[in-house]
């Protein structure tokens, strides 16, 4: 494609998340809901395993345990959403990748909306009705899914790859024909425990984007060895 995308395809997301997690930086996801279409830029993520995911377990996944009703989406083939709620109130979107039947999802932190800022500022309205700055409009998971449209229940499952519908959206991820260079990595935001810590430096982001989200350690978390300092957003380890 002449602006330096493609069609995501399976063997895209055949990884395990860990691998998969820096490819999708720079992807953008259009979304289409009620008539109206917003593409956001993807700035940062982090990659969640599931039970027998890879080498090592994963304490703060959904599927650390098994299948269950609500992490089902999971389990199953590459390219699908799996949009969930945090703390009751807010939706989620996370890829899923790996081999169907074996659970594991990359959680779309942040990014960068690339068009349809109309529609994500209306969803995304501030206080009292009050504007959102563009760099905060899909500045964190939250913000990401409200801004594109997507909410759970309702389109959790929808297919990225294929676009087809569900729950009246469709969305289409486009991937950089090469991966972009370069990319921090760190611990993940606001996990709770050892999941927290940089033992699991499973957050990926682009380090001199705007719109990543700020980082803060989950309770009980913290650099693995308190004599070192805490990996922060502005200190960040570079993969080149």
């Amino acid at each position: 494609m002449s602006d330096g995308l493609r069609p995501a395809t399976p063997s895209d997301l055949a990884g395990l998340p860990l691998e998969v997690a820096p490819r999708l930086l720079g992807a953008v996801l259009h979304v289409g809901v009620g008539g109206e279409t917003v593409a956001v830029r993807i700035t940062e993520v982090e990659a969640y395993h599931g039970l027998g995911t890879g080498d090592v377990p994963d304490p703060a996944s959904h599927a650390r345990s098994g299948p269950t009703a609500r992490n089902a989406t999971m389990w199953g083939r590459a390219g699908l959403l799996y949009v969930y709620l945090s703390h009751g109130i807010h939706s989620c979107v996370n890829v899923v990748c790996g081999p169907e039947g074996v659970a594991g999802a990359v959680l779309l932190r942040a990014g960068e909306v690339i068009s349809g800022a109309d529609a994500a500022s209306r969803r995304r309205l501030g206080s009292a009705g009050a504007p959102v700055a563009a760099r905060e409009l899909a500045r964190g998971p939250g913000r990401l899914a409200k801004a594109a449209g997507l909410r759970h229940p309702i389109h959790d499952g929808l297919d990225a790859l294929t676009a087809q519908p569900c729950g009246g959206a469709r969305a289409r991820l486009l991937l950089p024909e090469r991966p972009l260079s370069p990319v921090a990595s760190g611990p993940r935001v606001g996990v709770a425990g050892p999941a927290g810590t940089d033992l699991y430096p499973w957050r990926f982001w682009l380090p001199t984007e705007p719109t990543v989200s700020v980082f803060r350690w989950g309770r009980g978390a913290g650099p693995r060895d308190p004599r070192q300092p805490a990996r922060q957003a502005d200190t960040p380890s570079v993969l080149d």
